[in-house]
């Protein structure tokens, strides 16, 4: 199996990435910051990699592939409390982070620095990690919930040459990174790039900051991907005005984007000439599962497309039985090499085998047409997406009851709705839940109500509670 080593290695010549400075890395560089990071530390450990679109993130990330050294992505910005709780649950050898983050660990032990980063040393005890990890992805976006994805490096390397395929990527790509890395689908992005030797542009703006827009257009940017959110953005940003030659290809993912916005991109595109991706994934999946080719969007508007090459779904009934009418919704289950290895909840569980064996029931309600398109047309856990973060209704759910202890979470993609008792608190629990997820006040609507819904049991009855 080629390994990322093979890669860089195929690739040396050629720029990796361009930051925002204009400052260009080769590919030979990430080898050689791989090789001297490799010496400060003999032992296969666990790493923490508090990443952001930066060279320093992102050289940290290819030589802890590279090493064979197991990460775990968080953001960057992860709230002190959050980080602190994860790194008492997993116990992790050490972390990568940005130098100004250093000053949080005082007992730690400064083995490394370089671009930005540091690395420190927090426990000197061999874990055991099984041999095929390769990286830690958390489950529902900013939480700090304990439970992760566990990557090999054969889902990792799988789904980015599938991705690669059907996006037609090459090396003369330059993708600017509008998602942040610790999310699947941005470093998705990263992945599928670096394996053709395309050049990464490092972004930490935001679509609303005109430092962005400069880089994409100073720097002939081809490709940009986005969440449900980011294009609700470009739409209020007009960005059928914006004069972008080389802008080639667009891709969704992250959530269900409204169909009329669906048209408006693809009428766009087909305009220009560029290309635009609606596409599905789980980070169980590593990323992507599905896409719809450009040239089928305005004809299959919300549709997740046909499975990524490699990938095959099924759709299944409440009995286990497989269901071949179209038309009839059943649970979408996913087949393919990128499919995860399981989860982990404690660091005990870092030594777990595949326990998926390659397949994936995404908890997702789908149907399939006569053409084989597939469809979402619901939900069967508790989970919602907040501009393009997974977010765990339940754990939401217990961060709030520390403070508020009659509170409920519902919501829908893009809004959590927050239900509590105690009156004139509303403005507190929108500011402290937004604090602890890292996202947007804007996504956030609380109602103080007289009782919360419950049935004999106890249980709560969330289908009683408004989202409207």
């Amino acid at each position: 199996m080629i390994s990322i080593k093979d890669i860089l290695q195929n690739y040396k010549l050629s720029v990796l990435a361009v930051d925002e400075d204009g400052n260009s890395y080769s590919y030979s560089q990430a080898l050689s910051f791989a090789r001297n990071i490799g010496k400060v530390y003999r032992e296969r450990p666990l790493v923490f990699c508090l990443a952001e679109n930066s060279i320093g993130s992102l050289m940290g990330y290819l030589s802890f592939m590279q090493n064979r050294w197991v990460a775990l992505m968080l953001d960057a910005k992860l709230d002190s409390e959050l980080l602190q709780g994860l790194v008492g649950k997993y116990q992790p050898n050490l972390i990568w982070m940005p130098d100004s983050r250093v000053q949080e660990f005082t007992n730690a032990k400064l083995i490394y620095q370089d671009y930005g980063y540091s690395l420190i040393e927090l426990n000197s005890d061999q874990i055991h990690l099984h041999t095929d990890l390769g990286l830690l992805l958390t489950t529902s976006g900013s939480t700090g919930s304990p439970k992760l994805v566990r990557l090999s490096y054969q889902n990792l390397l799988a789904n980015a040459f599938s991705i690669a395929e059907y996006l037609d990527i090459t090396a003369e790509e330059r993708p600017i990174t509008s998602l942040p890395m610790y999310y699947s689908f941005g470093l998705s992005v990263i992945n599928s790039h670096v394996v053709k030797g395309a050049t990464l542009l490092l972004s930490k703006r935001g679509l609303m900051e005109k430092e962005f827009w400069n880089m994409l257009k100073e720097q002939k940017g081809t490709s940009m991907s986005g969440v449900p959110y980011t294009f609700e953005m470009l739409h209020r940003l007009r960005f059928q005005r914006m004069n972008l030659p080389d802008l080639r290809t667009i891709t969704q993912a992250g959530g269900k984007l409204n169909d009329n916005l669906i048209e408006f991109f693809a009428l766009h595109a087909q305009k220009t000439g560029q290309r635009f991706f609606v596409m599905y994934g789980q980070t169980e999946a590593t990323a992507r599962m599905s896409y719809l080719p450009y040239q089928q969007t305005l004809d299959k508007i919300g549709s997740i497309g046909m499975p990524i090459p490699g990938g095959r779904f099924m759709l299944m009934d409440d009995l286990g039985n497989e269901i071949t009418e179209t038309g009839k919704g059943g649970e979408l289950v996913y087949l393919g090499e990128n499919v995860s290895l399981g989860y982990a909840e404690s660091q005990d569980d870092l030594l777990l085998g595949d326990e998926n064996q390659g397949c994936l029931a995404t908890g997702d309600i789908a149907q399939v047409d006569s053409d084989g398109y597939y469809y979402i047309v619901g939900r069967k856990k508790r989970f919602i997406k907040i501009f393009g973060n997974r977010v765990n209704l339940d754990a939401s759910e217990q961060l709030l009851k520390a403070l508020y202890p009659d509170i409920v979470c519902t919501g829908r993609d893009d809004k959590m709705y927050i239900y509590t008792l105690e009156s004139g608190k509303e403005d507190e629990i929108r500011s402290f839940i937004a604090h602890k997820l890292g996202i947007h006040i804007s996504a956030f609507v609380v109602r103080q109500i007289d009782e919360i819904p419950k049935n004999n049991s106890g249980k709560v009855l969330y289908a009683h509670l408004s989202i409207e």
